[in-house]
């Protein structure tokens, strides 16, 4: 068949969907939900997944994380009670890292308030959501902060337990939405504290909370202490030397197991992860989000691809004279075939097509409300809906092709 019957036969299965427009519609409603929630459930993941990338190459590649709690995503239940009984991690843990492990480079901690309450406001503007933490002076290099304004508390500063403090660009938007906020005292649970720096906007984030150090409020770890004496939860951030991270995590676990006093047998009673392993659990969460999308879409597809071959064998019924006089003229059984064949595959691509365009539109409105849900659309997502969309019409276009194929010329042409 030639390129141009081809075209001819496109334009034919055009027109028909023209004449039925309506009923067009609702047979490709299951192809455009399909397409629709493959699209737009792949453009939300891989635009989270910018963002995870975006935010572990901004606090450092290098760097390697330790709690006594499991950090890995929960996907539902709770934590096990031998876990809350885990001894915390300590300042001392992380010095002992840095003194014994050749593979790092450096190690600081951050104090975490777990048990107490913490309030934070400037004259009449009160801070909502905040990270805050107790955190010592090399915390800055480790952590590789940036600067908008300002500087970092020095390590006297630190020693002498005072009382300064460094916010995030988004506190600094709450506190201070008018004014220069460096030199200015805020209260900490009725602490004056005097603000020395902001932090620059940091890259990337997670879904539903932003970037946690936009929000973040620290101060130095000796004055923590002594506003929370009772406060004994830790988190480690550990500085691997450049290309030695893997490393760095086994000299880092095995002397953690050894001050914890675990026996080889024994599983270990802290967790340690890096910025891959966090790109890896992620990537495994969106796996599973991937195989669920794939379930609904699927179900969809199957849906418009048995409305499709529905209505093409009625319309094989409704155009039987037509395809007589078709076959009286010198068409084959192979240009019938085509024929239906390419009509039925219009039909899907063009609920393709649709399905893209509302996923297109989906994502943007999701992107206007819900900022910090980032939605990214993957080229190879829409060139998958698409090619799936023609498949389902090749596939389910088979047997009203082969039977409109079939029909004898002279009872076709007797039809009525």
């Amino acid at each position: 068949m030639s390129g141009f019957q081809n075209r001819e036969n496109v334009a034919m299965a055009l027109q028909t969907l023209m004449a039925h427009k309506f009923r067009s519609f609702l047979t490709v409603l299951g192809i455009i939900i399909g397409v629709l929630t493959v699209i737009v459930i792949a453009s939300i993941l891989t635009g989270m997944r910018k963002n995870i990338i975006l935010f572990v190459e901004d606090f450092g590649t290098n760097n390697i994380f330790a709690f006594h709690l499991d950090m890995g995503p929960r996907i539902g239940g709770r934590r096990p009670r031998s876990e809350w009984l885990r001894k915390p991690l300590t300042p001392l843990d992380a010095e002992a890292v840095k003194a014994g492990c050749p593979s790092v480079q450096d190690a600081t901690w951050e104090g975490i308030p777990w048990e107490t309450r913490v309030r934070i406001k400037y004259q009449g503007n009160v801070l909502r959501q905040f990270n805050f933490n107790g955190v010592p002076a090399n915390y800055v290099s480790v952590a590789n902060l940036k600067f908008e304004e300002g500087r970092f508390f020095t390590q006297p500063e630190d020693e002498h337990r005072m009382r300064v403090v460094v916010i995030g660009p988004d506190a600094r938007k709450a506190l201070f939405p008018l004014t220069d906020p460096i030199g200015k005292q805020i209260l900490i649970n009725d602490h004056p504290f005097t603000v020395v720096g902001v932090t620059a906007k940091a890259k990337g984030g997670f879904v539903g909370e932003g970037n946690e150090r936009d929000r973040q409020v620290v101060i130095p770890y000796e004055t923590f202490r002594k506003m929370m004496p009772w406060e004994d939860k830790h988190f480690l951030l550990i500085q691997a030397k450049s290309g030695l991270v893997q490393t760095a995590l086994d000299e880092v676990e095995s002397l953690l197991r050894r001050r914890r006093g675990l026996k080889p047998s024994e599983a270990r009673n802290f967790d340690l992860t890096t910025a891959d392993r966090f790109i890896q659990q992620f990537d495994s969460i969106t796996a599973t989000v991937g195989l669920i999308a794939i379930a609904i879409s699927g179900i969809g597809l199957l849906v418009g691809g048995i409305g499709v071959m529905n209505i093409m064998l009625v319309s094989v019924t409704e155009r039987t004279r037509e395809i007589g006089v078709r076959k009286a003229v010198g068409a084959t059984r192979q240009d019938i075939t085509v024929q239906f064949l390419l009509e039925a595959m219009t039909l899907t691509v063009i609920g393709g097509i649709l399905g893209v365009i509302l996923a297109i539109i989906v994502s943007y409105i999701v992107v206007f409300f819900v900022p910090s849900l980032p939605a990214s659309i993957p080229a190879w997502a829409v060139i998958t809906g698409l090619a799936v969309s023609a498949a389902v019409g090749l596939l389910f276009g088979v047997w009203p092709a082969r039977k409109a194929a079939r029909l004898d010329p002279i009872e076709a042409l007797r039809y009525e």
